[in-house]
């Protein structure tokens, strides 16, 4: 499938890397982190490991975008690799967390923005969740509705609304250079910290710190819809990974010096982007941080109502999904039917996002797996694909380090989440087992039709 002459220009896409990674991530996550890490010094050393493993991702996705240049070029990396059933069973489970963390973000900005909009409205500001699950479900259904209209308005709106966040987590970083550093706390005797203790630590904090900085490895879904993407592809993914690193270590630091990190680990602090802008700006700042912080929920919501139609587009490719999911509009190019069931799914699990934290913690596990076998494929595209080394193709430099290093940090990650959560674990991985069963019973007569 070639480009359409509408396609993502260079910024447009960074712009789109950026969104699918900052979510409400970076909000919440450093408490945990904080939490986990024996020393402000280890909590450091998380956040650039997890950006070292993230930039060996990125540059590893960029490789296996630019030798399959085609939408849904994530499905597309397990169908061309591996067994189907495999890339069907993976690809159902992706599409279900991805689904179910766009509701999850979305309640949370519903619950940001409710205590601004109930007094205007005259309920409750406290625990209204008709309310927050109201705007949750506007929200969806407004992206939807935009992204309907075609891709270069969702692509601009996406950019307007990712230049807010930025914006947002720029305002955050300034205290560094004004605000009065926290108060040290009083030294306190404690045991030294032994080498098991350091290795949990990092363990934990990894989990925290790859969702907050996952969602990259979606950009290659737009391998078709990118201008030139045998160069922008991978330039995107570049110049967006090293502005989320730099961001991210900009914000922590922000958050230690203003609030401390005594306070950032206590477990009472929870919103602790409003609390800095409270301790800054003072107490109206909490509110207008709201309505900031909504605008960059709805940035993710739009990123990902953007990105996960085209996977659906590429099973149907393959037969495994029927073929009016790869049916576009004629006049906006829209993949309207996968737009709408995505959609829909969302709003369905808005019903139950209660349940998020455990649906995001078996989740994150199964794209653990996902990551770690999407990047493997590496090794048997640069076989396959030889012919296509000298046509100026990305390809990356100390290869193959990269690949290996953010394969095992991921099975790190896998490896801590089972320990903590062995039970929802063992579940997630029956659910792939369910979808590889459902595979053989309804689609063994399929053939693979790979369009690489």
């Amino acid at each position: 499938m070639t480009a359409p002459k509408s396609g993502l220009r260079l910024f447009d896409f960074t712009m789109i890397v950026i969104s699918l990674v900052i979510g409400m991530g970076i909000f919440r996550t450093p408490v945990n982190v904080a939490r986990d890490a024996p020393s402000v010094g280890v909590f450091f050393a998380v956040w650039v490991a997890g950006g070292v493993v993230a930039l060996c991702g990125a540059l590893t996705y960029a490789e296996i975008g630019s030798r399959l240049p085609v939408t849904g070029g994530y499905y597309k990396v397990f169908s061309y690799a591996y067994h189907p059933s495999l890339a069907f069973a993976i690809n159902c489970v992706i599409l279900v967390s991805n689904a179910a963390s766009l509701a999850g973000v979305a309640l949370i900005g519903g619950e940001y923005i409710s205590a601004v909009v109930a007094p205007v409205v005259g309920g409750e500001v406290a625990g209204n969740k008709f309310l927050q699950m109201a705007i949750a479900v506007g929200s969806i259904a407004l992206f939807y509705g935009i992204n309907l209209l075609g891709l270069r308005l969702s692509a601009r709106t996406q950019t307007a609304l990712m230049l807010i966040k930025i914006t947002l987590i720029i305002l955050l970083i300034l205290p560094l250079f004004f605000a009065p550093a926290a108060s040290a706390p009083a030294a306190v005797a404690t045991l030294s910290p032994t080498m098991n203790d350091y290795l949990l630590a990092f363990g934990s904090g990894l989990v925290a710190v790859s969702f907050t900085y996952g969602g990259y490895q979606q950009t290659i879904n737009f391998g078709g819809d990118v201008r030139n993407p045998s160069r922008n592809l991978p330039r995107g993914i570049f110049f967006g990974i090293a502005v989320i690193i730099t961001l991210y270590l900009a914000i922590n630091w922000a958050y230690v010096h203003v609030i401390g990190f005594e306070r950032l680990r206590n477990p009472a602090t929870t919103n602790i982007a409003a609390l800095m802008a409270a301790k800054v700006f003072g107490p109206q700042a909490e509110r207008i941080l709201s309505i900031f912080l909504f605008l960059g929920v709805l940035g993710y919501v739009n990123a990902l109502l953007l990105s996960n139609p085209r996977v659906m587009y590429a099973m149907s490719e393959d037969g495994i999904l029927p073929p009016a999911f790869r049916r576009r509009n004629p006049r906006t190019g829209v993949l309207v039917l996968s737009l709408s069931v995505f959609a829909v799914l969302c709003l369905l699990i808005v019903g139950w996002a209660r349940e998020f934290d455990k649906v995001l913690s078996f989740s994150i596990f199964l794209d653990c797996f996902g990551m770690i076998l999407s990047a493997g494929s590496i090794f048997l595209l640069r076989r396959r694909t030889r012919h296509l080394d000298e046509t100026g193709i990305f390809k990356m430099k100390l290869y193959p380090v990269q690949p290996v290093l953010f394969i095992f940090a991921y099975l790190f990650v896998a490896i801590s989440l089972l320990r903590q959560q062995t039970f929802l674990c063992l579940i997630g991985l029956g659910v792939m087992g369910l979808f590889i069963g459902l595979y053989f019973l309804a689609f063994r007569g399929v053939k693979k039709n790979v369009n690489a």
